[in-house]
């Protein structure tokens, strides 16, 4: 089956940015009105950035690929495909497991050649292929044994959708394949994938199966088969799958009490009311921030404003009611849900790892839309806080939830109460490995006549824009310090637009709503300067734009103060009611125990207190802590006790847990 295409490395260049949402070219049919530049177009030298990708190359990727192995699920294709003797191992959606790391090793392929890599990969599609039947069915826990399919899939074929996970299983398919295919020019595993959307085509649709996946993902996965393939079939049947929701989809009605009875809600799945018609994030947190990623890749591609009026109305909901401090959102540990407007509990909030994920692709999408920094401010805070949050500094333990806070005791991971290595569910540890490589992907985007800069990492690209070649250089040593210095070089003068993006945190505004805000709302100013002349700072859709004909060397600075800011949250967040939280630049802080001789959560930072940082190159690989003075009040006899004056020390939210299980607090009483 497998053979490899004929391909020049500038085509596979170009498909690259198909994987990090971009479009081959415009002229086909409608696209993203802004075009990101694709992650294998820029060259990470950054050093906050650049250890944590390799170390996802070198210890996450390695890691999960062992664990996939010796936890059956690659076994799994092995025995469906009649290569060994056994009974499936795991649950249903274990498949899943094995695609998405195999995505994220197809992209460090992409950006390191690695022969071994690449050989262990060949020899998996051949396993997975092996397993998939004549017609292109592949789902390995009905075909490993389907006179007696897993719990869940259903009696027969595509007869359980809400709970079956056949459909979300297929789109994870798609995605990997496409990656794999795009950075090694084989069509191996894309074959795979293929055969199984023609399945699919040829069961749903208007004149034939009415349907939809309980789990959303294969609607990203055949936006990506379109954009390889330019069938137009496949962003058909993603807006298909996005439009029978709130039309009676086929719920299986499970007894009260029975594993699968949340699907009997449909609620839970998001099913509840046609997608343009909601308001409100509910049910599954990662199933709704898939659905809305793929409704905005369904609404640049189909262009449908009414998908984009629904974006807009839930993107408010969550950013103004139902989202973290960290960005993290799915408030409830009961069925890893949306809780009402402003349940956002500290010691019992969920905030899965992969729903975190899942807001980074959807905000990035909402500015491709609508070219506003807003998106990419919420972007910035999830990818440095809910996101890095979930794997290790070491990169082989994760976290599944990633709550506020922690008493050491309740036991919030899966059972456990710190990072663990690997899950029954692993959806975590693949999302991290699949995400991280692709993390350069977000960082420029261009127009025609506009070059963007939406995050600071010291990096390079070239890019055309104006017409012509542009080769752009960026330096800082962000996020610990705020100078930015930005050096272009067009080809032969030219004129364009260069935007630079001035982060609400800059501005006195950490979230672009109500839901927090600065205590003090003065802030240092912020400059910026071109060829080393001050100039005025007006801001277009939170951009600092500069139109002008650029040369060869000219240089943008950019000086972002980060003082240590107080945050306050809404009024109606009960967990958060009299207390306060600390951050600085785009990084959330929190208190614990190691760094602290009291317990934390007794600690109450008055208001006029003075706060310093202090760089700490031992510690946790690096980074910034802020330190002052807080009263602690010994919470084993609070009544008779007095409070005392002590020292504390909070460390950036991403580092905790990395020194056993213990107190930990983001929000700190302010009395």
């Amino acid at each position: 089956m497998e053979k490899k295409i004929a391909a020049h490395s500038s085509l596979i260049l170009l498909g690259l940015l198909v994987m990090a949402i971009t479009a081959c070219t415009k002229a086909d049919a409608p696209d993203y009105p802004i075009t990101p530049v694709g992650f294998t177009e820029v060259e990470l030298s950054d050093g906050f950035w650049a250890p944590r990708l390799e170390t996802n190359r070198v210890s996450t990727i390695p890691f999960a690929m062992q664990q996939n192995e010796e936890t059956g699920r690659v076994d799994n294709f092995r025995i469906a495909g009649g290569l060994m003797e056994g009974k499936y191992k795991g649950e249903r959606y274990n498949d899943t497991d094995v695609y998405k790391v195999m995505e994220g090793a197809a992209y460090t392929l992409a950006l390191e050649p690695d022969p071994r890599l690449d050989s262990e990969l060949d020899s998996l599609i051949k396993i997975i292929a092996a397993a998939q039947e004549e017609d292109g069915y592949l789902f390995t826990s009905r075909t490993a044994d389907p006179e007696n399919p897993l719990m869940g899939t259903g009696e027969e074929r595509w007869s359980n959708l809400s709970v079956s996970h056949e459909l979300y299983n297929a789109g994870h398919l798609y995605e990997a394949a496409v990656a794999h295919y795009l950075a090694t020019g084989k069509r191996s595993f894309l074959e795979v994938a293929l055969q199984n959307a023609e399945l699919v085509a040829a069961t749903f649709g208007p004149d034939l199966k009415h349907d939809a996946p309980g789990h959303q993902e294969i609607e990203l996965g055949l936006v990506k088969l379109f954009r390889v393939t330019k069938d137009s079939r496949y962003l058909e049947l993603a807006k298909y799958f996005l439009d029978q929701r709130g039309h009676g989809l086929e719920l299986k009605i499970y007894p009260e009490g029975h594993r699968f009875s949340i699907y009997n809600d449909p609620v839970q799945i998001q099913a509840h009311k046609p997608v343009i018609e909601q308001e409100e994030a509910v049910g599954h947190a990662v199933r709704c921030m898939y659905m809305y990623a793929g409704m905005a890749d369904v609404a640049a591609m189909a262009a449908d404003t009414s998908y984009i009026a629904a974006m807009d109305r839930l993107w408010e909901n969550v950013v103004g009611r139902k989202m973290a401090l960290t960005g993290g959102v799915g408030a409830r540990h009961a069925r890893e849900n949306f809780g009402d407007d402003y349940e956002l509990p500290n010691l019992t909030s969920y905030n899965e790892t992969c729903a975190a994920i899942g807001m980074v692709l959807w905000n990035h999408r909402m500015f491709l839309l609508h070219g506003d920094a807003r998106y990419l401010d919420v972007m910035e805070r999830v990818l440095y806080n809910g996101v890095i949050a979930g794997v290790s500094l070491e990169g082989d333990t994760f976290f599944y939830p990633n709550p506020l806070e922690s008493d050491g005791k309740y036991r919030f991971n899966k059972g456990k109460a710190a990072r663990q290595p690997w899950f029954g569910t692993a959806c975590c540890p693949g999302n991290i490995a699949r995400f991280l490589p692709a993390v350069p992907g977000y960082v420029y985007a261009r127009t025609d006549d506009t070059l963007y800069v939406n995050l600071f990492m010291t990096s390079g690209t070239t890019l055309r824009v104006a017409g012509q070649s542009v080769v752009l250089k960026q330096e800082t040593r962000y996020p610990w310090e705020g100078k930015i210095r930005i050096t272009l070089e067009p080809a032969r003068a030219a004129e364009f637009t260069v935007n630079v993006r001035v982060p609400g945190w800059a501005r006195s505004r950490p979230v672009p709503s109500d839901l927090y805000r600065y205590q003090d709302t003065k802030s240092a100013k912020v400059r910026i300067q071109v060829n080393g002349e001050a100039q005025e700072l007006r801001l277009i859709k939170g951009f600092a734009s500069f139109h002008r004909t650029w040369k060869k060397g000219d240089v943008i600075e950019l000086d972002l103060p980060m003082p240590v800011r107080r945050v306050l949250s809404h009024e109606a967040v009960d967990d958060n009611r009299g207390k306060v939280a600390l951050e600085r630049g785009p990084l959330v802080y929190c208190v614990e125990w190691p760094d602290n001789e009291v317990d934390v959560l007794s600690l109450a930072l008055p208001d006029p207190s003075n706060l310093a940082t202090e760089y700490r190159e031992e510690l946790l690989q690096g980074l910034m802590v802020i330190t002052g003075e807080a009263y602690s009040q010994p919470t084993d006899n609070p009544e008779s006790a007095k409070a005392s004056l002590t020292r504390f020390t909070a460390i950036p939210y991403y580092a905790w847990a990395h020194r056993g299980i213990g107190e930990m607090t983001v929000w700190m009483k302010r009395k």
